[in-house]
């Protein structure tokens, strides 16, 4: 249910972010998106009496770690308004890969023969579904592909992070820090624009899927272990795909789920092997 509850939200999210791209840039989008989870935030903690683990410790790895996701995050707005959603979606799951590849300098972890191969495999996975062209230079592709290693960037940092600080504490400084980002990079040209009263409903749902998102995959992840909940999550790719499909007449390109079932293949497989070696 919870997975259930993920797929749903980071669905609305891409629905709400394209619906926002005619009138907003990602820039001012992710700047309206931040003030909304910061005043969700903000609620959620003086209900739960968690306010009081905010702390500025660590603000240095804070802002890496929002510089990673920020820079992630609008590369992904920019390529959902360039390519069909399930081509975005299939790409955002080689962002583990990355991980993988990348723990070892951050995390103290070994880079086994078993991570490598998942990781060359992804690879594989990620052409298949870009398919680049020699001659041709695709800016959503490019985007999309970036984004993934700037998500990979937030889930090493944030990983670093969760060892002393609450999930409050990162919530908080994640949407403060990239609040600030956004008003920065939107208002770079001396003028931001305001959501028309029309859109407003874009700003709300953008906001609140992008958090209820990522808490319901979180929570998820703590009742059952990754090997059942990624199976689930990778369930996010046939339902967006149906939504390109009812909303916005995109075709469904076999090639780009032949990509993704490679990329998802890899990661299960790398996932189910740290699992086994843990067991052993």
């Amino acid at each position: 249910m919870w997975v259930a509850g993920s797929i749903a939200s980071f669905s609305t999210m891409a629905v709400a972010a394209r619906g926002l791209s005619a009138d907003l840039d990602t820039f001012e989008i992710m700047t309206y998106r931040s003030f909304v989870g910061v005043l969700v935030v903000i609620g959620v903690a003086l209900f739960s009496g968690t306010l009081n683990q905010i702390k500025r410790d660590r603000l240095g790895l804070h802002l890496i770690r929002n510089l990673s996701h920020f820079t992630g995050q609008n590369l992904w707005l920019f390529a959902i308004t360039l390519l069909p959603l399930a081509q975005v979606f299939a790409l955002e799951f080689s962002s583990p890969l990355w991980v993988a590849l990348a723990a070892p300098f951050f995390l103290s972890e070994r880079l086994t023969k078993t991570r490598f191969g998942c990781a060359l495999l992804g690879f594989v996975g990620i052409l298949i579904v870009a398919r680049p062209a020699i001659d041709h230079f695709d800016p959503g592709i490019a985007a999309a592909a970036l984004a993934s290693i700037g998500f990979a960037g937030s889930a090493i940092f944030t990983k670093m992070l969760t060892r002393d600080q609450s999930i409050t504490c990162i919530l908080f400084w994640l949407t403060v820090m990239q609040a600030v980002f956004g008003m920065i990079c939107a208002g770079y040209d001396g003028q931001v624009t305001l959501p028309p009263l029309r859109v407003m409903h874009w700003v709300l749902l953008v906001g609140l899927s992008g958090l209820v998102a990522h808490f319901c995959l979180t929570k998820a992840l703590s009742i059952a272990p990754a090997t059942v909940v990624m199976p689930f999550d990778f369930l996010r790719l046939p339902v967006i795909a149906a939504v390109g499909m009812a909303l916005y007449g995109e075709p469904l390109d076999i090639w780009v789920l032949v990509g993704a079932v490679v990329i998802f293949g890899a990661n299960y497989f790398n996932i189910w092997s740290e699992a086994r070696n843990r067991k052993v």
